[in-house]
């Protein structure tokens, strides 16, 4: 090959990576506009809502690619807050290190990781805690929730459209939860897998029945109204029960946290009473072996008053 080929090939390489440059930019901006738009009709229309900017998409992505990022949307999608995995992992982490930097200066420098660690607990028992209050919520709005189907299908509408109805008359989280059924219906989903992600995102006895005779009845054929009649009656029951053991418990409740509380206290107590009494306790292996096998202690017995204090009603 000699000299000229070589240019005109350059050449015409250089201009056909030049043409699929500018196409691809093209093809770029056509879609991102035709998505923009789209937005905006659909915003306007009220279809979707305009969501907030989210932050950190970048750590986002990468928590996302983890199995622990994957968890962790299970769990925030449980709970209906609005975060994403990637908000809620930098949170926890700025929880921690202001949590060790705090435990290092208050205390002494060897406090410093566990009160790390106990921020890694306190953000995932935060979730926990805001799951249990959702499903607690979505419990009490489940004799409403069975009363509106039971009037739908009575009324001679199919069990698709009476959820629907449901999902529009009903508050959050039952609003929000049965609006995701719908959408899932819509699109093709079958009612068994619709409402079987739904007990699995809010798991409860009481969401069980209801998911199981809806599942039944519509497999069966039969008539729906009389089942969730009686199941409207049983789980109002259900709920004024579980009110009244949830009052009995809440001095039991109440003392499971002043145990580790107390434990807290009597060291900041203590290197009140005698400046840097702490630094000379963790200074020595057996100080510092003492401290852990102490807060081990602490959390046994928070863990054993919360266990013999849950009752399944």
């Amino acid at each position: 090959m000699d000299m000229d080929d070589l240019i005109l090939l350059t050449t015409g390489v250089t201009l056909l990576a030049c043409v699929l440059t500018v196409l691809g930019m093209h093809a770029y901006a056509s879609g991102k506009a035709q998505r923009e738009a789209l937005v905006d009709r659909l915003s306007t229309t009220g279809q979707i809502p305009l969501g907030r900017r989210r932050r950190f998409r970048g750590v986002d992505r990468r928590v996302r690619r983890t199995k622990f990022g994957r968890k962790l949307e299970l769990k925030l999608a449980a709970t209906g807050l609005d975060v994403t995995p990637g908000e809620f992992f930098v949170y926890m982490v700025a929880t921690v290190a202001g949590l060790w930097v705090i435990g290092q200066s208050v205390l002494a420098a060897f406090f410093g990781p566990l009160c790390g660690l106990l921020g890694v607990y306190v953000a995932m028992q935060f979730l926990n805690w805001q799951r249990q209050k959702r499903i607690e919520k979505f419990i009490n709005q489940l004799p409403e929730l069975s009363r509106i189907l039971a009037n739908a299908t009575q009324a001679g509408l199919a069990l698709r459209t009476a959820l629907s109805m449901a999902a529009d008359e009903l508050e959050a989280p039952a609003g929000e939860e049965l609006a995701k059924v719908a959408n899932q219906l819509a699109v093709g989903h079958s009612l068994d897998d619709a409402l079987g992600e739904l007990a699995a995102r809010l798991p409860s006895r009481e969401l069980s029945v209801l998911v199981t005779t809806l599942i039944l009845s519509n497999r069966a054929g039969g008539t729906v109204v009389g089942a969730l009649r009686n199941l409207t009656e049983t789980l109002e029951e259900r709920k004024e029960t579980r009110r009244e053991v949830r009052t009995q418990l809440s001095q039991v409740n109440m003392t499971s946290y002043a145990v580790p509380v107390m434990g807290v206290g009597s060291l900041l107590l203590m290197d009140s009473v005698k400046d840097g009494a702490l630094d000379r306790m963790t200074g020595s292996g057996a100080g510092r072996i003492s401290v852990i096998v102490a807060f081990v202690l602490y959390a046994i017995g928070f863990v054993l008053i919360r266990r013999m204090s849950r009752i399944d009603v």
